[in-house]
């Protein structure tokens, strides 16, 4: 197990800290800036312009959809430095790079299992960053943590499907740029538990498509908006199916395995930025008179930041690393454990850094606030982390039992 980066990624690497330090960062100031404009005129979830500009860069430097293995040529363990990199400015980094979610377990599943149809109409907008999509899997009314209790419809009728049903966290929906969802509901409700659901594409303008509201997360509104939506009668052709009927759970899987670990490479770069404002603070602070730095108390929180960091990027690195080489369905135990361990660590340190700012850590002055909002999902995204729990301790009781 070698975690040594090539000579490909090292090249990546470089080009994308300079894309960062020359374009992300000092740009962040103006998104945020052009964000406060736009949801003063009415248009929380448009674009801000800088992001066009920071793409057109990004796509110069050929930095352009490196999470996909089979369009960038870097493997999993390669992306992960970069998904770690781009973490560091979340809001800019992964949209500006043509990485960010949901569309790129979007466009994964489309480059997977679509038809030609669809990667032509979907999938080669989403890899040129013209439009964006929205997955809808979780329900406002069922327990989603357990994905077969879905009670969304999609009936076949004739030569269409049609939908009946409502979602909520509907990643990306409010973006007036998406044009497609993956919808995941019930085909035959009678069939095996995990046969039950499958997957299909549904336009947004699709008549009987409503878009609710946008959720907001500790009073945050995320640019692309978390949407509830509410499907009536919606009819689509039967040719948007992805995969076949009663495949939806197994896409689910395959969707959310390298997904998963996207999260948590991004998760460890958050971390390390709020380090990073931690021991600013801390440098530039006096109390009881010396720097907050010399205080014990203080070099204790920054230790144990660096620790977890490391044993963190460690874990993600023999995730990547085996599903490099032993597929996402062999590398379970490590991506459930990983989404456990990423987002844990990122929020131990954002709140020793809020704790450091003391009442600026929490204001919105400084970004930390607004990180761990976004950070805190990630305990519930994707899975919550009490379903990965209960998925590692089953795979290592059954891994001692067969070993005896």
């Amino acid at each position: 197990m070698d975690f040594e980066p090539t000579a490909r990624a090292t090249e990546h690497l470089k080009r994308l800290q300079e894309f960062m330090d020359e374009h992300i960062y000092p740009a962040e100031a103006v998104y945020a800036a052009q964000r406060a404009e736009l949801a003063a005129a009415g248009n929380r979830h448009h674009l801000p312009a800088v992001v066009e500009n920071l793409k057109a860069e990004a796509r110069r430097r050929g930095l352009w959809n490196l999470f996909l293995p089979d369009v960038s040529g870097l493997t999993n363990l390669e992306y992960a430095p970069l998904a770690e990199l781009m973490g560091r400015s979340i809001e800019l980094a992964p949209e500006a790079t043509n990485c960010a979610a949901p569309d790129t377990g979007n466009m994964e599943i489309l480059h997977m299992f679509g038809t030609a149809e669809h990667q032509e109409r979907w999938l080669r907008p989403l890899l040129d960053g013209e439009i964006r999509s929205a997955f809808a899997m979780t329900e406002p009314d069922v327990a989603s943590s357990d994905a077969t209790n879905i009670s969304t419809r999609i009936e076949r009728d004739g030569d269409s499907y049609v939908i009946n049903g409502r979602k909520w966290w509907t990643t990306g929906i409010a973006d007036p740029r998406c044009q497609i969802m993956v919808v995941m509901g019930k085909t035959d409700p009678s069939a095996e538990k995990h046969r039950q659901q499958s997957m299909i594409l549904v336009p947004v303008d699709t008549p009987g498509v409503q878009v609710v509201r946008s959720l907001p997360v500790f009073g945050y509104h995320d640019q692309h908006g978390h949407g509830e939506v509410v499907f009536t009668d919606v009819r689509v052709p039967a040719s948007h199916l992805l995969g076949e009927e009663g495949s939806g759970f197994a896409l689910a899987q395959a969707r959310l395995g390298p997904g998963r670990i996207h999260h948590c490479m991004r998760a460890i770069g958050l971390a390390e930025r709020a380090l990073s404002l931690l021991v600013q603070r801390a440098t530039t602070r006096v109390a009881f008179g010396q720097e907050l730095a010399r205080q014990g108390v203080v070099q204790q929180q920054i230790a144990e930041s660096r620790m977890a960091i490391e044993q963190a990027r460690l874990l993600t690195l023999k995730a990547a690393w085996m599903i490099d080489r032993y597929g996402a369905k062999n590398a379970r135990t490590e991506i459930a454990a990983i989404k456990v361990i990423a987002p844990r660590v990122a929020l131990e340190v954002l709140d020793r850094a809020i704790q450091v700012h003391g009442g600026a850590g929490v204001s919105d002055d400084f970004p930390l606030a607004a990180m761990y909002a976004g950070a805190r999902t990630l305990r519930i995204a994707d899975g919550p982390d009490e379903v990965h729990v209960r998925d590692v301790a089953r795979r290592e009781i059954r891994r001692q039992l067969e070993s005896r």
